[in-house]
């Protein structure tokens, strides 16, 4: 990588971080990352499960796997929005767990579940329509 003289060294920071990253999640199919707020989304198919931040990654936690973050002393992923601090269910991969490729691709499938389950619990579901039966029929 040739670094550009306006380039800033975080950024080529936060570039060689989710490489790596991306690396250590090879044994998942279709992972990629996906630039947003100036940090990074990463998906496999349409789950959105991680997030790459200021060389932190988070994973998407949900009632069964959040304690298990908590428990090894890891802090939620928190943004401020117009003056206030937000908290989102994702928690920090610990450090041990980000070197060992096949725990954090375990760590990774859980997360990708905790994100199937919240989409499927999100979506509205709608009445399906019923055909009327016409008298004439």
């Amino acid at each position: 990588m040739v670094r550009h003289m306006t380039e800033p060294v975080c950024t080529m920071a936060n570039e060689s971080f989710k490489e790596f990253v991306l690396d250590q999640l090879g044994a998942l199919p279709e992972v990629r990352a996906r630039a947003m707020f100036g940090a990074h989304g990463l998906y496999q198919g349409e789950h959105f499960f991680a997030i790459l931040d200021e060389g932190r990654l988070f994973f998407k936690t949900d009632g069964t796997s959040q304690a298990d973050y908590v428990a090894r002393g890891m802090e939620p992923f928190t943004y401020e929005s117009k003056g206030r601090m937000l908290t989102m269910s994702y928690h920090e991969v610990p450090p041990d767990v980000l070197e060992n490729a096949p725990e954090l691709v375990a760590w990774a499938q859980r997360a990708i579940q905790a994100a199937a389950r919240s989409r499927r619990s999100s979506k509205v579901s709608r009445p399906q329509s019923v055909r009327c039966k016409s008298k004439h029929q």
